[in-house]
């Protein structure tokens, strides 16, 4: 009994004496994907640029933390989160329900929604309600009958989205009856596949589109049709953690407060998008 009495306060004194060392966040490296502009791209001479990596410099100074940005294909960029080969995302990704089972998001900061591109020569070229915005949320109802009202517009055509987007899972729940749809590991493919003239109709965010129209305007491609937001689209782009690393999610959230607050995000917003793409 003594022995086991022993043992036993021995075990106790070790757990106490011993409890789990908290991580060291002086270090941090962050992963974006380097192909989704104006978010995030890869420069000519091989440097990452964008909304996100300014204020990626901005937010891990207010950490005061030294980190670390490197490029990862988006299909893999979940998974090398959870594999650890990373400790954050920041990639134009959208906080949805079905992410979150999996990992962990900061509070957003960014939103543009979704839209359409076409070839302004093309039969989609006057999509209806252009410009125009429905909620998933707000106005369900009006989102609805714009879904409706694009259908027989689509029905038979070829619909580009990058593969692991919200805008896929919009696409496939909205015209997937009705339309070809093939996903894209990057959308600088779909863009050269719809001026080839192979598919009729890309969606990706609005400020994307916007940067990809300006950057080649001999292209032919312009935006067309409405705008969707919410719901199954997200809450906004965040940064995304592994949801044990609760300490680094909270500083992460004190420095993206911070950014909003002092209008730093709305500085970089209107630097990049041309509006403010800032969610309070």
């Amino acid at each position: 009994m003594k022995l086991l009495t022993l043992a036993a306060a021995l075990g106790l004194s070790a757990l106490t004496a011993s409890p789990m060392m908290a991580k060291d966040w002086s270090k941090v490296t962050i992963a974006t994907e380097g192909a989704f502009a104006p978010w995030n791209f890869t420069a000519a001479d091989g440097t990452l640029d964008g909304f996100e990596v300014d204020l990626y410099h901005d937010i891990c100074a207010r950490m005061a933390v030294e980190c670390t940005l490197v490029a990862q294909n988006w299909d893999g960029i979940i998974p090398g989160l959870l594999a650890g080969k990373y400790d954050a995302i920041m990639a134009g990704m959208s906080a949805t329900a079905k992410r979150e089972e999996v990992i962990a998001f900061s509070q957003s900061y960014g939103s543009t929604g979704q839209s359409f591109g076409v070839l302004k020569d093309g039969p989609l070229a006057s999509l209806p309600m252009q410009d125009e915005l429905f909620s998933l949320v707000k106005n369900p109802e009006g989102a609805e009958k714009a879904v409706e009202a694009l259908r027989p517009l689509l029905k038979g055509k070829v619909i580009g989205v990058q593969g692991s987007s919200i805008g896929a899972k919009f696409i496939e729940q909205s015209f997937g009856d009705i339309a070809d749809i093939r996903e894209y590991k990057s959308t600088e493919q779909h863009d050269l596949d719809l001026k080839a003239g192979r598919i009729d109709v890309i969606m990706a965010s609005p400020a994307y589109l916007m940067t990809a129209v300006k950057a080649d305007p001999e292209s032919g491609m312009i935006m067309a049709g409405p705008r969707f937001q919410g719901g199954i689209l997200g809450r906004g782009s965040a940064v995304g953690l592994r949801q044990e690393d609760t300490e680094l999610k909270a500083m992460f959230d004190k420095a993206l407060t911070a950014a909003k607050d002092d209008g730093t995000m709305k500085k970089l917003s209107e630097k990049w998008f041309g509006f403010d793409v800032t969610v309070y």
